[in-house]
């Protein structure tokens, strides 16, 4: 995470306002995974929750937020059609609680952003397509990592070994949000 983000989360009247630094690094992560390129002018509002007045003091403090941002964007979309993308440092497992804080947020971010690229995705990975069972697949990993304890519990279900399967999901997330972006700009440039 950019320092000046970091810096900017701290401040307490701002960090009552926006997306938690976990769950910002995640919505950044779905904006640089999707489809078709979306300006940030078009979805930063949604760090705080869509609100049409931005709770900047000064349009300074709005840029700053901006540009660090727009920093993580870059980050992200580069590692992501390089294979390099791997989980922020502070999201791992968790023996007590299967995850922690941060990689929850940080899932809960992923789930946030796709929301708002889901007609993207939908339309390059449509319905009964292998590319949308790749979609559906990464999906469901995130949203098990969202909600470990109930993930867990159906994989136990499936007959599965919960913890073991859930450490392999989780392994697995770096690779499959890589593959997922690689292939959507692959439909974008032959279609």
């Amino acid at each position: 995470m950019s320092a000046q983000l970091s810096a900017i989360l701290q401040n307490t009247e701002l960090s009552e306002h926006l997306l938690s630094e976990y769950q910002t690094r995640g919505f950044v992560t779905a904006m640089a995974a999707a489809p078709h390129l979306l300006d940030p002018a078009e979805w930063l509002a949604y760090l705080w929750g869509g609100e049409e007045t931005s709770p900047f003091s000064t349009p300074e403090e709005l840029e700053n937020y901006a540009n660090a941002i727009v920093e993580i964007w870059n980050e992200s979309r580069q590692a992501l059609l390089t294979s390099a993308w791997q989980w922020p440092e502070a999201c791992q497992l968790d023996d007590r609680e299967l995850v922690t804080e941060e990689t929850r947020a940080f899932a809960e971010g992923v789930l946030q952003g796709w929301q708002l690229a889901r007609d993207d995705w939908e339309t390059i990975m449509p319905e009964d397509s292998q590319d949308n069972a790749l979609l559906g697949g990464v999906l469901l990993s995130v949203s098990l990592l969202y909600d470990p304890e109930n993930a867990i519990a159906a994989l136990s279900e499936q007959g599965a070994e919960g913890l073991a399967q859930f450490e392999e999901i989780y392994h697995a997330i770096p690779q499959m949000l890589c593959g997922l972006t690689q292939r959507a700009q692959q439909l974008t440039e032959n279609s």
